[in-house]
């Protein structure tokens, strides 16, 4: 490992993520960037050809060389970002909102639909009559009269394009950061009317790819594919998971195998094996290992555009790409530099892959699999072939789920006890699923499957599925709402890895290193518990035809909710909890007329609309169940110094109330637009 550290790839590829994040924290022009690079590019010149005269290279020669690649990776990631190009759609937005614009767009992906909507990802091609770029999220209500729109399909549209809304309340998923990583900055919606469709002008390779996946599709079904058999093959081959249902992918999640329906590492480096071994006879004759790996290369990224070429697919083959490279040239204990340089040249492809999930578990799980499986491996020898077998498979589980642990904790909040027992029955069946499914494929798209054959492979799927379910079911082992800080992820990947170090060479300084990591997770825990405990917060919760009130002080948290609200589930409530690493809920009661927290008098307004009280001056006033109340007297009469109005009240109620604090020049927080209210001063 410590040899690994020395490698310069290695060394380049830590700088790059380095200014990666810098260039996506701190913003700088594009031109000024230039400036930079173009003043290192020349100093960087002029000390190399001084270095070779002086046969030494010196000090400086290495740090420019560092400094180069951090400005490289700030420079990828700033010219990557579309809102940096003048002719991104967004400049002119900036100088009006709520104002429809007229738009070309060209539908990119299809995405997983909601129970109204059909959702797309769209290219801006022309706004307002000028040539432009960016990507969209385009939301189109569903219509069983309509066909839903494929790939490539142009559309014109006159519409206004909204902001992507943030959370509404307090430590949701933030669907808006997420989207930022794809590009994603706007949103359209609307009726299948205001979508006028126009003729197709370009087929772009994802566009045939589609036009591919929808005929093996049709194969399939008339084969016998439907519901959750014919979802699963379309994710675990094709790669596209908008057809998995929520309640499937749940069953794949609790039983900590969700990666099995995200084409990725583990689909490619199966399809891999497949195909080394058929081309494996090429290696006998003359040029054959260079043209076996370049059918292998091919082949690889065949099927990638076949699958979408979705963000996991294109790291997946580009991980695997370099390995395929490795082995050609004859270097297979160069593991950790075959990933450090795809890595390296994914992050220069597209900087955006350093912040979403599937890059960082991928390589996280990669990494951990060949530096802690043969430690893992050594602990037990089975003299027994299967034994051996089934320990290698076991070990290899294990490793994985060490290595992506802390991150898996920090994201999902969750850890499936049986995640050896469902990793130890499904990898092999993978393999299985992934070899015939090729070949069904294949067939049913020729019309030469026999009946026989597609009925068993549907079995097969069918108990993978069951199994799956059964482990998610066993509930007792699925540990959830586990709080994990991005502090407490780190400190514990410290010890992770000083730990491991300790394992592998036992020295005195090492041992020393695991205890700083020790004693730095038991800071973590002292300050975020002193933190939690020092925190009093008062918080108007947005909830729709419903009310909730959070009153938080120190590390317990009691919620005041109305009827409605005791009557359903509240996810918000657990977002909260996990979020803020809440450890004693008191029992729920019901909302109050009056609250009083440190200087400030909180008077709720509910559908009975009450508000004269002799003795109280409120300073805020919050709007819930849509009291008929006249907003204009109540300021009048009680002067608050702030109006709030929660998700239970109409939307008519909600502009009415708006205008008349605007008149009156009282703020006035709508939850449904702001989000949650919170109190913590």
């Amino acid at each position: 490992m410590i040899k690994f550290l020395k490698f310069i790839p290695a060394q380049l590829t830590f700088f790059l993520i380095v200014g990666i994040l810098f260039g996506n924290y701190f913003s700088i022009s594009p031109n000024q960037l230039v400036l930079v690079f173009g003043g290192l590019i020349l100093l960087f010149t002029a000390i190399y050809f001084h270095s070779n005269k002086q046969f030494q290279t010196p000090f400086l020669f290495t740090v420019l060389v560092f400094l180069l690649s951090f400005f490289i990776g700030w420079g990828s990631i700033t010219f990557k970002n579309q809102l940096n190009n003048e002719k991104h759609y967004s400049k002119e937005l900036q100088f009006s909102t709520n104002k429809p614009f007229s738009a070309l767009i060209s539908i990119e992906r299809l995405l997983k639909s909601t129970a109204y909507y059909n959702k797309y990802e769209a290219e801006v091609y022309e706004f307002n009559g000028k040539k432009s770029v960016g990507e969209i999220l385009v939301n189109i209500k569903k219509d069983s009269t309509k066909r839903q729109l494929q790939v490539d399909d142009n559309l014109a549209v006159k519409m206004v394009f909204n902001l992507i809304a943030e959370p509404l309340n307090p430590y949701g998923f933030n669907y808006k950061k997420y989207l930022q990583q794809q590009q994603i900055h706007h949103q359209i919606s609307g009726a299948h009317s205001q979508f006028l469709r126009l003729p197709k002008t370009k087929q772009t390779i994802k566009g045939i790819a589609a036009i591919v996946r929808e005929k093996i599709t049709e194969a399939l079904i008339y084969y016998g594919f439907k519901n959750d058999e014919l979802a699963v093959v379309n994710a675990l081959l094709l790669g596209q998971r908008q057809y998995i249902t929520s309640e499937l992918q749940q069953s794949y999640a609790g039983a900590g195998a969700i990666h099995i329906l995200a084409v990725s590492g583990l689909h490619i480096g199966i399809i891999l094996l497949i195909l080394t071994a058929v081309f494996k006879p090429l290696h006998y004759f003359k040029h054959g290992k260079l043209t076996a790996t370049l059918a292998i290369i091919i082949i690889l990224w065949m099927y990638a555009i076949l699958a979408g070429l979705s963000a996991s697919v294109v790291r997946a083959v580009g991980m695997f790409t370099a390995i395929v490279i490795a082995m050609f040239v004859n270097r297979p204990s160069s593991v950790y530099k075959t990933l450090v340089i795809s890595m390296f040249f994914l992050l220069l492809f597209n900087p955006y892959y350093l912040f979403e999930v599937g890059f960082q578990l991928s390589y996280m799980a990669v990494f951990s699999i060949v530096w802690i499986q043969p430690k893992l491996y050594q602990l037990w020898k089975p003299k027994l072939w299967f034994l051996d077998k089934l320990w290698q498979l076991l070990t290899v589980s294990m490793a994985a789920q060490i290595g992506v642990l802390p991150l898996s904790l920090y994201y999902f909040h969750q850890f499936p006890g049986l995640f050896f027992i469902s990793n130890l029955v499904i990898i092999p069946f993978l393999g299985v699923v992934l070899t015939l499914g090729i070949g069904i494929m294949a067939l049913s798209v020729l019309q030469m499957m026999p009946q026989f054959l597609a009925d068993g492979y549907i079995f097969i799927i069918q108990q993978m599925n069951k199994f799956v379910g059964w482990i998610a079911h066993q509930e007792i082992f699925i540990i959830q709402q586990i709080s994990m800080s991005f502090l407490l992820m780190v400190a514990l990947y410290a010890f992770l890895f000083f730990g491991l170090k300790w394992v592998e060479k036992k020295v005195f300084y090492r041992f020393v290193l695991v205890l700083i990591s020790i004693v730095f997770i038991q800071t973590v825990f002292i300050f975020e518990k002193y933190m939690a405990q020092s925190m009093n917060e008062f918080i108007v919760f947005n909830e729709s035809k419903a009310s909730t009130i959070g009153k938080r002080t120190g590390n317990k948290i009691i919620f005041h909710t109305s009827a409605d609200s005791l009557k359903r589930s509240s996810n918000f409530k657990i977002a909260y909890l996990v979020g803020s690493g809440l450890n004693e809920i008191l029992p729920s009661e019901k909302i109050k007329n009056l609250y009083v927290f440190k200087n400030e008098t909180i008077l709720m307004v509910d559908s009975l609309g009450i508000y004269s009280f002799n003795s109280v001056n409120p300073t805020i006033v919050v709007l819930q169940q849509s009291p008929k109340i006249n907003l204009e007297r109540l300021l009048k009469n009680l002067h608050p110094k702030l109006i709030i109005a929660d998700g239970s009240n109409y939307k008519s109620y909600l502009e009415d109330w708006e205008l008349v604090c605007l008149n009156n020049k009282t703020p006035f927080h709508n939850t449904l637009q702001k989000g949650a209210f919170v109190l913590n001063k």
